[in-house]
């Protein structure tokens, strides 16, 4: 039986990976994420759930749950402890000076609506989601209402605890 020859991953596939590997840096079990903003093939920043400076972490001193009623009477929890992946790259941008107009960003799953609206302003133009996040529906259209491109790895939406 003959051995298929080594594949290199795609670019998306590989900065996929280095957001997973981000992600082992996460302080937050309800959703280690990580994100990679990439622009031409070079990764520019990188960033994880989990609180801002100096304050403590969920997986220290847990969780700090708010549910949010939705218009159609869904109700959702979020922990407002930790910054998301997405929001610390941006500021780690922003802190080191570097721009981010035309870069690719790489995350778990579907931003949320606060994201997405980072995301639009700083120019992102193209974001790579490994998984629909269960509260997404809102970012996507407004991905295009701002003509960012949005594309999933996997179309299935990500599941963890106290959804």
């Amino acid at each position: 039986m003959q051995e298929k020859p080594y594949q290199r991953p795609s670019w998306d596939e590989y900065f996929m990976e280095v957001a997973h590997t981000v992600s082992k840096r996460a302080t937050c079990d309800r959703g280690r994420s990580g994100c990679v903003i990439a622009r031409d093939k070079q990764i520019l920043v990188t960033g994880y759930v989990g609180s801002p400076r100096g304050l403590p972490h969920c997986d220290d001193v847990g969780h700090l749950m708010k549910k949010v009623l939705h218009e159609d009477d869904r109700i959702t929890q979020h922990c407002m402890r930790t910054v998301h992946a997405e929001q610390n790259a941006i500021c780690q941008a922003a802190r080191l000076g570097i721009p981010l107009e035309g870069a690719t960003l790489y995350c778990r799953m579907t931003p949320c609506r606060t994201c997405a609206m980072l995301i639009i302003n700083c120019g992102i133009v193209r974001v790579v989601c490994e998984r629909k996040y269960h509260d997404g529906a809102e970012s996507e259209t407004m991905f295009l209402q701002a003509g960012v491109a949005i594309e999933y790895v996997n179309n299935e939406v990500q599941q963890y605890d106290n959804q």
